[in-house]
């Protein structure tokens, strides 16, 4: 079972997601805000780290360049999810590092595929 950060300010969407990527068998570690995803993501090792882009206390941008600045968790594969939907705005999560990118509201199927293909 793959287990997955889901990094996510929004209680709402935070919990909706989860409670579906776990129907799908996956394991979900929680984080709020990208200081606590970056302090995770060192501890927990998840196997694929989904990113909120606006975050508070550090943005999904800066979080993912520091997790892809260390050693420890650069081969984790990071999926940004944003409502930014501007091709400059997927340029510029890929650009911090992201290795894919999705928008919100969630499709569902395409992000289980997305997943699927970095973390099995």
């Amino acid at each position: 079972m793959a287990r997955i950060l889901l990094v996510e300010d929004n209680e709402l969407n935070r919990d909706m997601l989860s409670r579906r990527l776990g129907k799908h068998g996956f394991e979900i570690l929680i984080a709020v805000n990208g200081e606590d995803s970056v302090a995770i993501a060192k501890t927990r090792r998840p196997d694929l780290i989904l990113m909120d882009m606006s975050l508070p206390v550090m943005d999904g941008w800066k979080a993912t360049s520091l997790i892809k600045a260390d050693p420890l968790t650069r081969h984790i594969p990071v999926i940004a999810l944003t409502a930014h939907a501007m091709d400059d705005d997927r340029q510029k999560a890929l650009a911090a590092g992201c290795d894919d990118y999705d928008t919100k509201p969630i499709d569902l199927m395409r992000l289980l595929a997305k997943i699927r293909q970095f973390a099995g």
